[in-house]
Order: structure tokens, then C-alpha cells, then sequence
């Protein structure tokens, strides 16, 4: 079993930052890319950042310039650091990881997602 757990949405001011983590845990041997994506009602979601093992990086051009992603591989855990947040960014955000199981097993994981809300 992999569990992939959110934390740190809200509701923010336009113009603010929140910072998003998401550890994984359970039977991991190696965590591959990791990824945040977002969803809003009666909308397909859609990839916000990914992080390949190694750090490099892909935004959505929506957000380049706005959002970091980052990742602690001791932690297990990723993070989406984002700044100059939009009423647009409103949205339930979800983490995503490729898994490496201990049994050998590639299993693509996903959080329960966490709420972020832009609104003055």
C-alpha cells in the first residue's frame, strides 16, 4: 500500500502564496516524478508541475514564473510552492507520484487532494 497525503491549502488573498507539501508513504523502494495537478468542477484536471528523481522541472505555462515545485527524497515528500496567486489558481489540488514498490511493483499514486481557494 502507497499513501500519498496533502496538506497546507486555504483560503488566500489574491496577490498571496501558499505552499503545498505531500508525503507519501507505505511500501516504497523509489519515488520516480512526482506531481502536482488541479481539477475545478465540470473541468478535466490539469498537470500544474511535475519533478523527474533527478530535479528537473515542467510547469504548465499558466503557472511558470508564479509556482515552485520542489521535493525532499530523504522525506519522501514534495512540495508546490506558490506565489501571486490568481482567482484563477482556485481549484482542489492533487499530488501524483510514480512508486517503485518494495515488491518490485510500479504503482502511479495520487493524494486525496487539498482545496485551494484565491478570493478576496
Amino acid at each position: 500500500q502507497v499513501q500519498l497525503v496533502e496538506s497546507g491549502g486555504g483560503l488566500v488573498q489574491p496577490g498571496g502564496s501558499l505552499r503545498l507539501s505531500c508525503a507519501a508513504s507505505g511500501s516504497i523502494f523509489r519515488l520516480d516524478a512526482m506531481g502536482w495537478y488541479r481539477q475545478t468542477p465540470g473541468r478535466q484536471r490539469e498537470l500544474v508541475a511535475t519533478i523527474q528523481s533527478g530535479g528537473s522541472t515542467n510547469y504548465a505555462d499558466s503557472v511558470k514564473d508564479r509556482f515552485t515545485i520542489s521535493r525532499d527524497n530523504a522525506k519522501n515528500t514534495v512540495y508546490l510552492q506558490m506565489n501571486s496567486l490568481k482567482s484563477e489558481d482556485t481549484a482542489v489540488y492533487y499530488c501524483n507520484a510514480g512508486v517503485i514498490t518494495i515488491w518490485n511493483t510500479f504503482k502511479n499514486s495520487w493524494g486525496q487532494g487539498t482545496q485551494v481557494t484565491v478570493s478576496s
